[in-house]
C-alpha cells in the first residue's frame, strides 16, 4: 500500500472514531481491511468515504442486521434447504487465488414456489444474513487459510434456463441487489463471470449496465456456453460444481453444501428438512427449478416499510417483449447491447407480504434484493 494511502487510512480511522461513526466492536468491521474497502470505493476521498461508512451503519440499523444475524445462522436455518432450491445462491469452496466462490443459478429461480415456502420478509432476511456472512465469516476464514488478507469474492452467475421473461420477473430484485452490494458491502467483488448467457442477454445487459459503477463493470466477464475453459483458469476442477463443468459433486448437492473453510468448527451442521433432520442427498438440476415442499415459516419479522410493498407483485409478473433496436457494443468478445444510462431510486428495506396471485404488471417500484456481493 502506498505511503499516502497509509496516511489516509490513519486519518480515516481517527475521524470515524472521533465522530462516532465507528466504535470498538462494531460488527461492520473495525479492522484496516474493512476501512480500506470503503476508502477504495470512494477513491480515498475522506469526506465521501466517511459518508459511505456512516450510511452503511445507518442502513444496518434500519434492517436490524445485527439482530437478524443472531437469530438466523446463514448456513443452518429451517427454511434454508427450500430457499436454496428455489433461489440457488451459495458459497462453494475457493478459487485459485484463495477467494471464496459465490454461485448463482438465476435460470432456476422459482418465485411461486419460493413464496409458498416462506414469506417475502423471511426471504429478505435470509438474503441479508447471506450477504453479511461474507465479511463476517467467509472472508475471515479464507484469510486464516491463506495466511494473508483475502478481501474479495469470485462471483459466478449461471444463466442456464434464463430468459427475458424471467429477467422482467426479477428486474427490481437484481437492481436493488446491486445497490445494496455497492453501497453497503463495497469492494468485496473481485471478479464476476456470467456464463451460459442466452441471445437475449444483449438486451438484458443494456438494462443492467447502468446499475453498475464503472469499476464494477470492469470486473465483469460474459460468456455463452463456451465458458468452461475460462472458469477452470479461475477455479480448480475439484472445487467447481459439475453443473458448471467441474468435478465436484457434493453429497447433498453443491447448492446446499456451502462447503468451505467457513464451516470449520461448526458442530452438527447440515441442510435441514422441515422436520429438522438432515436432508437426503439431492442433485441440483441444471436449467430447471428444483421441486421442494413448503416448510413452516419462522416467526414474523419486524413489519417492513410501505416503500417496498410491490416487491412480490413485480417478482411474479412478466413483460413479454423488448425494444426492437438496441445499439451494440462488445465485452470480452461477446456482443452486448448499450442502453442510455438512467438513475432510479431503489429501496433497500424489507418487502411487504401480499397475495402473490394478484400480481400486476412489472414496474419500477422498489423491491427486495437478491443480495449478491458486488
Amino acid at each position: 500500500m502506498p505511503p499516502t494511502h497509509v496516511e489516509v487510512l490513519e486519518q480515516f480511522r481517527n475521524q470515524v472514531e472521533s465522530e462516532g461513526i465507528l466504535h470498538d466492536g462494531d460488527t461492520i468491521g473495525t479492522d484496516d481491511e474493512t476501512l480500506l474497502r470503503f476508502l477504495r470505493a470512494r477513491k480515498f476521498d475522506l469526506k465521501q468515504s466517511k459518508k459511505m461508512l456512516s450510511d452503511a451503519q445507518q442502513w444496518r440499523k434500519s434492517v436490524r442486521l445485527d439482530e437478524l444475524y443472531q437469530e438466523t445462522d446463514p448456513f443452518d436455518y429451517p427454511e434454508r434447504e427450500a430457499v436454496f432450491n428455489c433461489w440457488p445462491l451459495y458459497f462453494h469452496k475457493l478459487d485459485k487465488k484463495g477467494r471464496p466462490v459465490n454461485i448463482h443459478h438465476l435460470g432456476t429461480v422459482d418465485f411461486p414456489k419460493l413464496y409458498k415456502t416462506c414469506t417475502p420478509e423471511r426471504h429478505f432476511e435470509s438474503l441479508l444474513v447471506n450477504a453479511e456472512c461474507l465479511p463476517r465469516e467467509v472472508l475471515p476464514a479464507c484469510t486464516r487459510v491463506a495466511g494473508r488478507p483475502v478481501s474479495t469474492v469470485l462471483v459466478i452467475i449461471d444463466l442456464t434456463g434464463f430468459s427475458l421473461s424471467k429477467f422482467w420477473q426479477m428486474k427490481n430484485l437484481a437492481r436493488t441487489s446491486f445497490q445494496i452490494s455497492q453501497d453497503y458491502f463495497p469492494e468485496t467483488m473481485g471478479q464476476l463471470a456470467i456464463v451460459n448467457a442466452p441471445a437475449s442477454f444483449a438486451f438484458i445487459w443494456s438494462m443492467i449496465k447502468p446499475w453498475l459503477s464503472k469499476e464494477t463493470q470492469a470486473k465483469v466477464d460474459i460468456f455463452g456456453n463456451d465458458y468452461q475453459k475460462h472458469l477452470l483458469q479461475l477455479v480448480d476442477a475439484d472445487a467447481l460444481p459439475a453443473v458448471l463443468g467441474g468435478e465436484c459433486r457434493c453429497e447433498v448437492g453443491c447448492h446446499q453444501s456451502s462447503v468451505g473453510p467457513w464451516l470449520d468448527g461448526r458442530v452438527g451442521w447440515g441442510p435441514k428438512s422441515k422436520g429438522g433432520e438432515t436432508a437426503a442427498p439431492t442433485e441440483f438440476p441444471a436449467g430447471e427449478a428444483a421441486q421442494v415442499e413448503p416448510v413452516p415459516s419462522a416467526a414474523p419479522p419486524t413489519p417492513p416499510t410501505q416503500a417496498v410493498e410491490d416487491a412480490t407483485a413485480s417478482a411474479m409478473t412478466t413483460e413479454p417483449s423488448e425494444p426492437s433496436a438496441v445499439p451494440a457494443a462488445t465485452l470480452n468478445g461477446d456482443t452486448i447491447a448499450e442502453h442510455p444510462e438512467h438513475q432510479e431510486t431503489v429501496s433497500t428495506t424489507p418487502p411487504k407480504s401480499e397475495d402473490v396471485s394478484s400480481a400486476g404488471p412489472p414496474n419500477d417500484s422498489p423491491a427486495a434484493p437478491v443480495v449478491a456481493q458486488a
